[in-house]
């Protein structure tokens, strides 16, 4: 490169204009002289050509040589070597023997005719040396190739050329390039092959600096209208993302063939800007310049990203006209554009009539079925595969199992899984990727890990696929403790992907301090910038009750998409602030994003959880009307929901029964939870009849009804319903508690004196509840749910789960630290009390999530204002 850049920019430097006609020659030649055969007399007779006529008088030993060359007896041309003088042989005859050798690729002839040469000090001129390097170069030995290349001025481009090639062919991309700036020091005219080979070796290193220089000096010499090397230079610029560059070197050839047409057309398709690249195709054609298969292919590689099939089947007729149906490739990319396009009739109509199907057929058609949702037909596709006898690969397995995946087929997926296994493809990376990730999206998250743990080799998506199951499936512990294993393994780096992964994690546990570390790793190594990422980051600090953090990295987002706003949206909901979740929602609407159907419930929850009632109708009628989005089953619960909670049962009621579709258990379960707040036990009962009857092994709503009963202190009723729990061999969840303290989650269960700290914990909430008292606070006994003396429901109350993780939180963390609490059910009424008393005595902010909604407790009193 030092060499190429001295000379681009010197003035001194004299170019010496290429003739045209020889360089073709030459070029040319290159074949000849490495093709011919060693019998065909013709070639012999051409590199003869290149000495003067052999004197009159020959020795014997030239003579024998000459003949033994005509032959091509290589063995005893060598034997003669050993016993000849160096007088005896002439340079000519030496030549005609290195060019044998480089004919048959004889490395081990070649070397014993340079020692000879060495040994007698036979003088190498550029003729002989240019033998010498082609001899070395055809026999795979480019070291000592370029050894001769050093010691002796070679002259023509011709064996430069073949050396350069030869060199980039090895991987030895830095070689060529420097033979290239040895040729131009050396004054050696060059030719259009020569440009065309070190542009290959500059795009292999993505050496852009080194390329664009080329390309000056390329228009220095006068080449820069030649076809072939306008071919190369595009080539270069578009294997680097330089489109636009590729562009302006098109559009200066004077001269395009369909080499040139194909590579433009390629590059815009292939770096996503298809509808360029497609322009482009018309544009040929309107030239009238001939296409050819290569031409085709792309162009249908392009209609199927930007599924245009009516492009795709007029260039379809165009195909059958110039006769490339008969072509695989042709019939190949054709299948796969119509499936992409999810026109899966012509797809199948291609496929049906492909004489000869191979297992790229069968994986496209296998794909098309897999994104329709159509298992059932790619399952039986890839047994129909296994019948003809057609051997799967690993792209046709892979496609069978995110098939398995998108449909949630464990069993199907199970079946494929045996079968990777009887074909002993099981240690393929790619697929271990795609079972786990097939498992983990059926649930199966036992199966997912023995294939992780039998993986002999892993790569980072691996740990992203594995993390991002356990989080999806609510492993968030398991998440976590794989994601610190991986960063202690040091021998992958984390990326965006496993950021994404991990981080619903932190929020599930509302484990703040690791996702604060998290944030941290990611403006470490840029990774905000990645829209995912970012968004994934906000949704943490909202579901971790940093709502302030997670508004200032919304506003951080430079391009916010749908998913942006809506996380920020929900996340105002969960923790109640209504009208803040509305003010954004309609921000969003004038800045142009039009909601979707996910966007509607999250501001239609929030509604809810704020009381805000005339403004959900508002949004529910936008939403039918303005947007024309059919209300879906859980819109309808956000509606059902908000009306219970404000204690407009009856309107509720007779909105559920009114509705366009069949309600389920979770829309009558929000109005039973609308009867157990404002205490309507008749209607409770009327309406657990119904939930009972859609979901008869849901313990939560027998657990819901039991204590709306015990709340009515139905003593009888609870045992009634605890008796039916019983009969069916359903087990109530316990109510379940955790809190990070210094990066560790500890875990509290209702009742559980299992923890270190359980007697300090006790100790600490009795004097909460002795002060309570003396400020006239009464423990709100019916939420023990126990029929018992008024002291043991007192008891009872204070082992809720909720105490005694804020009761750890309490003694535990830093002064001033806010206490973050998660719950796995409804906070009841007496925690609620306790906790904004205790808010209120230690001067401490408490944030409590359960799992209907965010509880900031401060200074006395809680951010729910009663709506929970």
């Amino acid at each position: 490169m030092a060499m190429l850049s001295a000379n681009l920019s010197s003035s001194s430097f004299t170019f010496v204009p290429s003739r045209r006609s020889q360089t073709h020659k030459e070029t040319a030649s290159v074949t000849r002289v490495r093709k011919d055969s060693i019998f065909n007399k013709a070639s012999l007779r051409t590199a003869s050509i290149e000495h003067r006529d052999p004197p009159q008088t020959l020795t014997d030993a030239n003579t024998r040589l000459r003949r033994l060359c005509e032959s091509g007896d290589l063995e005893n041309i060598a034997k003669l070597l050993r016993v000849s003088q160096k007088y005896d042989i002439d340079p000519r005859t030496l030549c005609s023997v290195l060019q044998l050798c480089a004919d048959t690729r004889s490395l081990k002839h070649g070397k014993e005719v340079d020692s000879f040469i060495r040994r007698n000090g036979v003088v190498v001129d550029s003729n002989m040396g240019s033998k010498l390097a082609l001899m070395y170069t055809n026999c795979g030995d480019l070291r000592e190739a370029r050894r001769v290349f050093d010691q002796v001025r070679i002259e023509k481009a011709l064996f430069w050329n073949i050396l350069m090639n030869e060199l980039a062919k090895a991987g030895d991309f830095s070689g060529s390039i420097e033979l290239f700036e040895k040729m131009m020091g050396s004054g050696v005219e060059m030719d259009s092959y020569t440009f065309s080979c070190v542009s290959k070796s500059f795009s292999s290193l993505r050496s852009v600096d080194g390329g664009e220089q080329l390309h000056g000096y390329v228009l220095k010499l006068g080449f820069g209208e030649c076809s072939s090397v306008g071919n190369s230079l595009l080539a270069f610029y578009l294997k680097n993302g330089r489109v636009e560059s590729a562009r302006k070197v098109f559009d200066e050839m004077t001269e395009r063939d369909v080499i040139s047409w194909n590579s433009m057309i390629n590059g815009y398709v292939s770096t996503g800007l298809t509808e360029q690249g497609l322009y482009l195709f018309v544009e040929m054609l309107c030239s009238g310049i001939e296409f050819d298969l290569a031409t085709v292919v792309s162009v249908f590689a392009g209609c199927a990203d930007s599924c245009l099939v009516s492009l795709g089947r007029a260039v379809h007729g165009i195909g059958l006209k110039a006769c490339m149906s008969r072509e695989d490739r042709f019939c190949n990319t054709l299948l796969d554009m119509y499936s992409k396009c999810s026109d899966l009739d012509s797809a199948k109509a291609v496929f049906t009539k492909m004489s000869d199907r191979s297992v790229v057929s069968y994986t496209s058609m296998i794909a098309g079925y897999a994104r329709e949702g159509l298992a059932g037909e790619a399952v039986k596709l890839f047994a129909e595969m296994e019948e003809e006898g057609i051997s799967p690969d690993v792209y046709t397995v892979t496609a069978v199992l995110n098939c398995c995946a998108r449909n949630r087929l464990l069993e199907e997926g199970k079946r494929v899984h045996e079968w990777i296994k009887e074909n002993d493809m099981g240690f393929d990376i790619f697929l271990s990727n795609a079972l786990m990730d097939m498992y983990a999206k059926c649930g199966s998250m036992g199966e997912a890990e023995i294939v992780f743990s039998e993986m002999p080799v892993r790569d980072i998506i691996s740990w992203n696929t594995i993390i991002g199951g356990y989080s999806k499936n609510c492993y968030a512990n398991e998440a976590l403790s794989l994601f610190n294993l991986l960063l202690e393994e040091k021998r992958f780096v984390p990326d965006e992907r496993t950021v994404v992964c991990v981080l619903p994690a932190c929020a599930s546990l509302s484990a703040f301090d690791k996702g604060r570390e998290i944030h941290g790793y990611i403006m470490r190594n840029g990774f905000f910038r990645d829209r995912h990422v970012a968004n994934s980051l906000v949704d943490m600090y909202a579901k971790c009750g940093a709502l302030l953090l997670a508004r200032l990295l919304f506003d951080e987002i430079a391009s916010k998409d749908l998913v942006s706003w809506t996380v920020m949206i929900a996340g105002y909901g969960m923790h109640g602030f209504g009208k803040e979740a509305i003010a954004l929602f309609d921000q969003k609407r004038r800045e142009g994003i039009e909601p979707d159907e996910i966007s509607f419930v999250s501001v239609l929850y929030a509604c809810s959880h704020s009381g805000l009632v005339d403004e959900g109708w508002r949004f529910f009628n936008i939403m039918r009307h303005e947007c024309k989005i059919e209300p879906t089953l859980e819109h309808y619960a956000c509606v059902v929901d908000m009306l219970a909670r404000t204690g407009e049962l009856s309107k509720a009621y007779r909105f559920i029964e009114s509705m366009p579709i069949p309600p389920d258990a979770t829309i009558w379960g929000a109005l039973l939870c609308g009867c157990r707040i404002h205490h309507d036990v008749k209607l409770a009962e009327r309406v657990a009849e119904r939930v009972f009857e859609l979901e008869p092994e849901n313990t939560g709503y027998y657990v819901l009804m039991a204590n709306i009963y015990a709340e009515a202190e139905k003593w009888e009723e609870v045992k009634r319903l605890r008796k039916r729990i019983g009969q069916r061999g359903l087990r109530k969840n316990p109510g379940c508690s955790w809190i990070e303290i210094k990066g560790r989650v500890n875990i509290f269960v209702a009742g559980d004196s299992s923890h270190p700290e359980t007697e300090n914990i006790e100790a600490l909430l009795r004097r909460v509840r002795a002060r309570m008292r003396e400020e006239g606070y009464s423990p709100q006994t019916k939420y023990a749910l126990i029929d018992a003396e008024e002291m043991e429901k007192e008891e009872a109350l204070c082992g809720h789960s909720e105490k005694l993780a804020m009761g750890l939180g309490i003694l535990t963390s830093g002064h001033g630290k806010i206490i973050r609490v998660t719950k796995n059910l409804r906070v009841c009424g007496d925690c609620h009390e306790m906790a904004k008393f205790m808010s209120k005595l230690t001067g401490r902010e408490i944030v409590l999530r359960d799992s209907n909604r965010f509880h900031h407790f401060k200074d006395g009193h809680c951010s729910c204002r009663g709506f929970w």
